[in-house]
């Protein structure tokens, strides 16, 4: 099978993601999405992949399971460079996805405006930091965005040829100083629930 250019979208702050997302489409790229900014893409005239096209199962469980699927995570951590994986992809019809723009549930501002705890627990991400890290992991070949900041630098390397191993790297490193932030206020505020003054690790 020949293998098309793709783009996983699924964004909290959609800021500037549309006209991202135009960038990608004219750079040759199908974009695939989830729940509200699948919506606001196709709002703006862009065509959508569903994820669930995709995974051939439905968002489930209030959404909370919707790229927790191997048609997904073996796109995105499938080494180009190597000959079994790519192999398998053709055997079990999986695309590689090529760029992944995520940025995750809004936890800090859930805090920030005093919710309770419930609410507070339904706005840790699962299926958005399962995909970045395997993206950076998978650095080499895949560009993961996590910062709209970053959505300029990305689509000029685009126009240029192709996102450079250089910025993939930097990209890589903003994933994990994301994810690394993110854990770190999920596990304070539990701690803190919990009374734990001092706890046995401590994230600076």
């Amino acid at each position: 099978m020949e293998m098309k250019k793709r783009a996983l979208v699924s964004v909290s702050d959609k800021t500037g993601v549309v006209d991202f997302c135009k960038g990608l489409v004219a750079n040759g790229f199908e974009i695939i999405s989830t729940g509200g900014t699948a919506k606001a893409l196709k709002e703006a005239g862009l065509n959508v992949i569903g994820i669930s096209e995709i995974t051939g199962f439905p968002e489930c469980l209030d959404g909370r399971v919707k790229t927790l699927h191997p048609n997904v995570h073996a796109g995105l951590l499938a080494m180009r460079s190597n000959p079994e994986h790519m192999k398998q992809l053709e055997e079990l019809n999986i695309n590689t996805i090529d760029i992944v723009c995520v940025n995750l549930y809004p936890f800090k501002a859930t805090l920030a405006r005093g919710a309770d705890f419930a609410e507070c627990i339904e706005n840790i991400d699962i299926g958005g930091p399962t995909m970045i890290r395997a993206a950076a992991k998978n650095y080499q070949d895949v560009a993961v965005i996590v910062d709209p900041k970053d959505y300029g630098k990305v689509l000029e390397e685009l126009a240029a040829g192709g996102v450079t191993l250089e910025t993939k790297k930097y990209l890589q490193y903003k994933v994990f100083a994301h994810t690394a932030e993110y854990d770190s206020l999920i596990s304070n505020y539990l701690a803190d629930q919990l009374g734990i003054k001092y706890p046995d690790t401590i994230t600076f």
